[in-house]
């Protein structure tokens, strides 16, 4: 199972836990990071949570509330669609990475792996048919004394979702906030991004009760947008991610992937993931290295504003021999995927926590990484760091992983053992202190 698990106890107030962003997920064949997160608290809370605790979902009438046990079947869908709970040899998306691995694509740009047919599987409409339709229970009815949780900042920039907690100063809103990136690096994102994003940090910090983050950096950071806002009393409670159980759990590496030598980057296809950058360093091994060039699996959806890296994954025919774009993964494959990794990849220009560095650390993967604040923060020297700009720098690193027996990749290995490991228990007893104490 890939989620995390929940603390043991509870909280004695009742919660309304916001599903609303939860619910959309049904429409996408694997989840990211902040899904983990977003469907681990949302378990956590409305399991461990006070009598009376309930979901709320914006639905054609605006926002509703629903029992908890229905919010809790619908995540179970989803997961069940999402092949959560599949041993990766049943998983047909790995299947057909583990062949693509071992050829190369006969024709056309860098080979695509993908998972087909979703529309057919009935777990996502019947989520989605449950809660965009529901007429529900008004806010009116939330319980008396509850907090109410957002875990994804989803859809916070439109007033009208969180209004109702005007006229209910008895129910403690807190928020989750991951990353305030749009904002301080708009160039990443579509343009609307930023008012977005700013519209719903205006509605966190006006309404919260509390804030939770992953990060120092992200913390301080919403402290400051804070007293931009006029507001220098906002609580924020540190409570660093951990990653989902299937991360940590110990397998041999597949027999089929253990003589094969790759990297992976998992990361949706955006500016900020800074794939361009590797992709380029791909193509000059692949000049001077040719057949011995470690191959490069690219794991997660294609995003926004990326066209140069579309152009060179689907025309470039230097890559097409050595890079595969995969998406639908399992968790549980992606697990197995980089547990056989010669290395992590995280090249990013900016991020709010890295969830990714942390799950690819846990399996047992050496992590070469943009030297980055939030990477320093959650790691420490436990990585490999490179300049995000230093494309030299990430070709000469990759050439000496390439060998599994490496210095600089027996160091590295070694040096994984100094990751900070950030247990669920304590991560959910952190929240649980921190909402219980507002």
């Amino acid at each position: 199972m890939s989620q995390m698990t929940a603390g043991a106890g509870g909280l004695s107030r009742p919660i309304v836990y916001d599903v609303t962003r939860l619910v959309t997920r049904a429409l996408n064949p694997t989840p990211n990071g902040i899904d983990r997160v977003d469907f681990a608290l949302a378990r956590h809370f409305l399991t461990m949570g006070g009598e009376g605790s309930v979901a709320l979902a914006c639905a054609a009438l605006g926002p509703r509330l629903a029992s908890a046990q229905e919010a809790l079947r619908t995540l179970a869908d989803i997961e069940t669609y999402w092949n959560e709970f599949l041993d990766p040899r049943e998983d047909a998306v790995f299947e057909t990475l583990v062949a693509a691995l071992a050829e190369a694509p006969a024709r056309g740009g860098a080979a695509r792996v993908r998972r087909r047919g979703w529309g057919a599987i009935p777990e996502n409409w019947r989520a989605m048919r449950r809660w965009a339709f529901r007429i529900g229970r008004p806010t009116s009815t939330a319980p008396k004394g509850a907090i109410y949780v957002n875990a994804s900042q989803f859809p916070l920039d439109k007033d009208w979702h969180s209004r109702w907690l005007d006229a209910r100063p008895d129910v403690k809103p807190v928020f989750f906030v991951h990353d305030l990136l749009p904002l301080e690096a708009p160039e990443f994102f579509r343009p609307a991004e930023r008012d977005k994003h700013r519209a719903a940090m205006r509605n966190i910090t006006r309404r919260a009760a509390g804030v939770v983050v992953g990060s120092r950096a992200v913390a301080r950071r919403v402290a400051d947008f804070s007293r931009e806002q006029g507001r220098a009393d906002l609580p924020l409670r540190l409570a660093g991610l951990p990653v989902a159980p299937v991360f940590e759990t110990a397998a041999a590496i597949d027999p089929r992937l253990a003589d094969k030598t790759y990297f992976v980057l998992c990361g949706t296809i955006e500016p900020r993931k800074n794939h361009l950058l590797l992709l380029n360093v791909w193509r000059e091994l692949a000049e001077r290295e040719g057949r011995a060039t470690p191959k490069l699996v690219l794991v997660g959806k294609r995003g926004w504003h990326n066209e140069n890296v579309l152009d060179m994954l689907e025309r470039c025919e230097a890559l097409r021999p050595h890079v595969v774009e995969v998406s639908g993964l399992s968790t549980p494959a992606l697990r197995a995927l980089l547990a056989g990794a010669r290395a992590a990849l995280a090249p990013s220009f900016a991020e709010g926590f890295g969830l990714p560095v942390a799950e690819a650390a846990a399996c047992g993967a050496p992590v070469i990484a943009s030297d980055i604040e939030t990477f320093r923060e959650i790691a420490g020297e436990a990585l490999d760091y490179v300049d995000p700009l230093d494309g030299p720098g990430w070709r000469d690193a990759v050439l000496a992983y390439r060998d599994a027996d490496s210095p600089r990749r027996l160091a590295a290995l070694r040096r994984l053992a100094q990751f900070p490991r950030r247990d669920a228990p304590s991560f959910f007893r952190a929240i649980d202190e921190f909402v219980g104490g507002l």
